[in-house]
Parts: structure tokens; C-alpha cells; sequence
């Protein structure tokens, strides 16, 4: 399982040393944009729509909009130096609490943790003493620039953390219009709701739920793929450099031919009669 971070659990004077892996993956089918004409996926690129000219990325900044087209530059020197301050590879626990607690509209990611050299002893310590007290670790950890709250707990013999946002990054309930303030129902139909519930009600087994659009969409391309029904991307020719000859040959001659010089007409000279003496 792929690495993407590596650092240290600390609680109290108890330091881990762990590495992080992805406890979950992105399963969507990714379909690319193809011109229509020749097939060719088509160029996503970076143009400054008022010089109207493509840019490369020495040619581009990291601006925050205070105002309407107003900005304020960072410089890389200066994010570079503010990440360092910030990132010290330690998820620091905090706290201690109870995962009832906490709202599922708080979780973010979730991360498998697992013990880096060294650390094998101090990871089965945290992890029984989680079990035993029934409790998961509130830490900071700093990922991708960005710090972030997570809760450090058990799932199924691994130590498992998930990132949850800080408060001031989920949205006020009361901002969500058309919201009925009081139920207007009958006590017929909530006993009605509350049957069906009940009948409907059974134990989470994750593995009988799929993706139907996504197997569907499989099938589609799978069919597709096995009725021919394949398109080739049309390759850029490459760009011609023969020229004609001859008419470089020519042009070259006209370009070094001497330029003839205009004569100007000769002057006439005025006819002079001798007087008869």
C-alpha cells in the first residue's frame, strides 16, 4: 500500500513513529473530452484572457482577491518558508474523546496508520489503550500545506485517522432556506413512517451495496469495446519543411542581382546655325 506521509504520533511523552496510506479510493470512471471531428482529447491550457497570450508556469503567481480585481501577491519564497514553520511530520494528540460525539458532518479522509521503523511497541500501546478506554485521540496534523483536526481511533485491528473540518468550515444549518420550523403531520402518519422504518430496518452489511451507474457504464464501454466500436485519435502531421527548391533558388538570384542603374536621357544639345557672312 502506497505511502503518502510519513511522521509521528505523539501523546504525552509517547512518540510513534507512523506512515499514513489512503483508506479509500476514488472509484469514479473518468471519461476524457475528445474533439468530435478527428478524436483527439483535447488541451486544457493556461491563456491570460487580456493579453490573450498562453502562459508557462514562470509566467504565473499566487494572488488572494481582497476585492473585486484587487490582489495580493504571496510569493513562493514566502508559502515555502511559512510551510516549514508549520510542518513539524508530527500528529500531535490533544485530546481524548468519544466518537458519539462528533457529528458525522465533521469527517473529511480517512487514513490507515501504520507503525514506521522503530515504532511497532508504541503502536500496539495506543492501540489497546484505545480499546480499553473506549475513547479516540483528538490531533493537528499539517498535510499539503494545510493543517487540519483529525481523530486517531481503532478499526479492525489498525489504527485509523480521519481528517474533520474545523468548525468555521461547515456551513450554518440556518442559513438552509425553506426549512419548515415545525412538523405539520398527523400522529396516524408518523406512526405510518415509524412501521415502515421499522420493517425496512436491518444490519449495515457495506458489501451487498454497489455502484449501479458505475457497473452500468462498464458494461456500456465493455459492449463497445467488444462490438469494435472504437474511434483512433488523429495524430498531428508533422510540420512540412521541404520547400521549393526552385523557387528559393530564385529567390536567392533576384535577391543578390546587381540593380540595374537608370540612365538618365541624354541632353540634347542646341543646334547652332553659322550666319552666312
Amino acid at each position: 500500500m502506497h505511502t503518502i506521509w510519513k511522521g509521528s504520533i505523539s501523546f504525552g511523552l509517547v512518540n510513534i513513529p507512523i506512515k499514513l496510506h489512503a483508506a479509500t479510493e476514488d472509484k469514479d470512471i473518468k471519461l476524457r473530452s475528445l474533439h468530435k471531428k478527428c478524436h483527439t482529447p483535447i488541451k486544457y491550457e493556461k491563456i491570460c484572457p487580456v493579453c490573450e497570450t498562453e502562459l508557462s508556469m514562470d509566467d504565473i503567481v499566487k494572488g488572494y482577491e481582497i476585492a473585486k480585481g484587487k490582489f495580493v501577491i504571496l510569493e513562493e519564497t514566502e508559502l515555502e518558508e511559512l510551510k516549514k514553520a508549520t510542518e513539524e511530520k508530527a500528529v500531535e494528540i490533544i485530546d481524548f474523546i468519544k466518537m458519539e460525539e462528533i457529528d458525522p458532518i465533521y469527517y473529511n479522509r480517512s487514513y490507515y496508520m501504520s507503525p514506521n521503523e522503530g515504532g511497532i511497541k508504541a503502536y500496539g500501546l495506543l492501540r489497546k489503550a484505545l480499546i480499553e478506554s473506549k475513547k479516540s485521540g483528538l490531533a493537528k496534523i499539517v498535510m499539503r500545506s494545510k493543517e487540519q483536526l483529525a481523530v486517531i481511533r481503532v478499526f479492525e485491528n489498525t489504527l485509523l485517522m480521519e481528517t474533520i473540518h474545523f468548525p468555521d468550515e461547515v456551513r450554518n444549518v440556518a442559513d438552509v432556506p425553506n426549512v419548515p420550523a415545525e412538523d405539520q403531520v398527523s400522529k396516524k402518519e408518523i406512526e405510518t413512517a415509524i412501521l415502515l422504518i421499522d420493517q425496512l430496518t436491518t444490519t449495515f452489511e457495506p458489501e451487498k451495496y454497489t455502484d449501479e451507474y458505475r457497473s452500468k457504464l462498464m458494461e456500456l464501454i465493455e459492449s463497445k469495446r467488444t462490438g469494435k466500436e472504437m474511434v483512433t485519435a488523429k495524430e498531428k502531421e508533422p510540420a512540412a519543411n521541404v520547400t521549393d527548391l526552385m523557387a528559393a533558388l530564385q529567390a536567392s538570384i533576384d535577391k543578390t542581382k546587381p540593380k540595374e542603374v537608370k540612365k538618365s536621357p541624354a541632353k540634347r544639345k542646341k543646334a547652332t546655325t553659322k550666319k552666312a557672312l
